[in-house]
């Protein structure tokens, strides 16, 4: 053995006496690495648990991935380095970057390295100026395909892609355009609305949970907060005063901002809460501040102010001219409203940004997943509203998965014993990994983070 050879075993031993997993890269070694990356850049490392390092890091994307002269912008993500030896595993909420950095399950579950990667046009995230027509699917899709040709460069073990929500979606469109990058891929709680003119939300919402007296309480304190319209708008515009909060950009104004809480409640309500919170629902006879707090507890007021709604214009964006929207209809309350038809997403993005929906994308990715789609795991919730249109994968290594009585924050771990073992196995299988040797097989339960998917 020469004296090279010699050196790396001294460098491992040492590592182990420190703490550091054999397989990891010294510390100065692995910054530098990355840094050298193209597009890369190292902004800084955070604390984090032990046996795991943390990088902040920006990373080069094309504006417009079909013309390299449209310019470019400073893409976030965050690296939680395990091991260079474990698998990887890219993960995105389709929002922005998460408050904190948690393992998602299936890096818990093959114990490998995560990335974080912040949507196109979340701030800060977004080129200046902003083009809207640069928001699409297909872009997006690119950005985290740049991503993983990238870091593969050190990270050259298997790769698993997952998200819940839109970030299940995200990680399912990305698929769809770049079958081949990753391994296989675990979307959570993805809805899948393929006509966006044919929904399965009122059906879903007239028999979700197991007592129809839930869902009765829901639509009496409905309308009982819109009886009580000046009561509830001045709680309102109290809470908005205190906190600088408006109307006029987005919203229009806060009749619209109430009317829009109140009709959100019951989705709400069963996309965070659920069954066990049917008690907590007051009846038409409770005070107007019991009202409204059980409101806000289960919509969030701040949310249909203009500074709740502006962070989420990406979102609109893409529902109102890719994704599509849940079409709920607001004729139980029409007697009572002001206005009609509020949620649909040109009512929620600001006028100057041109919008038209273009039919037929979610249909092309609906009939990939059916037909040709491999390496495809979905997650859903029994109760949680956006799983009423799921996937529905085809045979070719691809699953699906109903968690009872789960609400938009489904896990696997939520399965019956012998479907949840099923799964894991199957995550570890793509991942190329066994039970894994470095960390406890014990899932950590992670907060559902609140968004408007």
């Amino acid at each position: 053995m020469n004296w090279r050879g010699w050196g790396t075993i001294a460098v491992a031993c040492a590592m182990l006496l420190v703490g550091m997993p054999a397989g990891a890269a010294p510390p100065e070694d692995l910054a530098q690495r990355l840094e050298e990356l193209p597009g890369m850049t190292v902004v800084g490392e955070r604390p984090t648990e032990p046996g795991f390092r943390l990088f902040d890091l920006t990373f080069t994307q094309l504006t417009d991935h079909r013309h390299r002269d449209a310019g470019s912008f400073e893409q976030r993500l965050t690296l939680l380095h395990r091991d260079l030896s474990r698998p990887t595993v890219l993960h995105t909420t389709g929002y922005g970057l998460p408050a904190s950095t948690n393992r998602t399950e299936p890096t818990q579950l093959v114990d490998g390295n995560q990335v974080n990667l912040e949507h196109r046009f979340f701030t800060p995230s977004r080129p200046e100026p902003a083009d809207w027509n640069d928001l699409d699917t297909w872009q997006a899709a690119t950005d985290e395909h740049e991503v993983i040709l990238a870091l593969r460069e050190i990270y050259d073990q298997r790769w698993i892609t997952t998200g819940a929500s839109k970030g299940g979606m995200t990680a399912v469109y990305h698929r769809h355009f770049y079958p081949d990058d990753v391994a296989g891929t675990v979307a959570y709680v993805a809805p899948n609305d393929v006509d966006n003119d044919r929904d399965a939300y009122d059906r879903f919402l007239s028999s979700v949970g197991t007592d129809q007296a839930c869902r009765e309480a829901l639509s009496a304190v409905q309308r009982e907060a819109l009886i009580r319209r000046p009561e509830m708008i001045a709680r309102f515009q109290s809470f908005a005063d205190a906190q600088g909060m408006t109307f006029d950009r987005i919203i229009g104004d806060i009749d619209r901002g109430l009317e829009l809480v109140v009709l959100d409640a019951p989705w709400s309500f069963w996309q965070y809460r659920g069954q066990q919170d049917c008690g907590q629902v007051p009846a038409p006879t409770a005070s107007t501040d019991e009202i409204y707090r059980f409101l806000d507890e289960t919509v969030e007021f701040a949310f249909y102010t203009d500074q709740g709604m502006e962070p989420y214009t990406p979102y609109y964006y893409q529902a109102g001219t890719q994704l599509g929207w849940p079409g709920v209809s607001d004729e139980p309350l029409a007697d009572l409203l002001h206005h009609r038809e509020l949620s649909q997403p040109r009512n929620l993005v600001p006028r100057e940004i041109p919008m038209e929906f273009e039919a037929g994308v979610m249909r092309e990715v609906d009939t990939w997943v059916r037909t040709r789609g491999s390496e495809l795991m979905f997650v859903n919730g029994q109760n949680d509203p956006w799983s009423a249109e799921p996937f529905e994968p085809g045979r070719d290594d691809s699953h699906s998965y109903l968690v009872p009585g789960a609400n938009h924050g489904a896990k696997i771990a939520g399965l019956p014993v012998g479907q949840r073992a099923e799964a894991e196995a199957t995550v570890r299988r793509w991942a190329g990994v066994d039970v894994p040797a470095l960390r406890s097989t014990r899932i950590d339960h992670q907060p559902v983070e609140r968004h408007p998917l």
